[in-house]
């Protein structure tokens, strides 16, 4: 590469990892042609990204910006799996496509809201379930509260009811 083509490379990796709240380092070796395309297919239909980077361009692009000091990872082939906002969905690629072939690749570290994430922590955030049941279970929860709610004042109604209706009775009576 010449050195112009050096910058302007810099420059995009270091605009994807500022614009990005979620990068996980990953080695990709083991994989072929055919496995990384399928990967990259899986990670574009989450609407993640994939970059193969040159460790020395990623050390460059690292210089300025405010995250955590990855040099540690940045040997051997590496590659950059980016998500906006959401850590777990790529997380859940990276598990799901490893497990179907022979655990790659392989996560080196992940960087979570400027925070860095060991390969365990990513493990645990695939294991997390979807979004939509953890939202399904909060809106039973509330949904419960609520009709619990309702249920104890519609006891309370019942019952203050029940003592008029017996009040009324008594003064008939009397």
């Amino acid at each position: 590469m010449r050195l112009e083509e050096k910058q302007r490379v810099t420059s995009e990796l270091s605009a994807q990892l500022e614009e990005n709240g979620t990068i996980y380092l990953t080695d990709f070796t083991g994989l072929n042609v055919k496995a990384v395309t399928e990967f990259r297919a899986l990670l574009r239909e989450q609407g993640l990204g994939y970059r193969v980077v040159k460790n020395t361009l990623m050390k460059r692009a690292l210089e300025d910006l405010d995250l955590p000091d990855l040099s540690a990872h940045l040997s051997g082939p590496t590659a950059l799996v980016f998500s906006e906002s959401d850590p777990v969905a790529p997380a859940k690629v990276l598990k799901e496509f490893a497990k179907a072939h022979d655990d790659r690749p392989v996560v080196k570290v992940g960087v979570i809201d400027r925070v860095a994430a060991t390969p365990d922590d990513v493990g645990r955030l695939a294991d997390i379930p979807p979004r939509e049941i953890l939202l399904g279970g909060i809106a039973g929860g509330l949904t419960a509260t609520v009709g619990g709610i309702a249920g104890a004042l519609a006891a309370l109604i019942r019952d203050i009811a029940d003592m008029i209706e017996q009040v009324g009775k008594k003064n008939q009576s009397a």
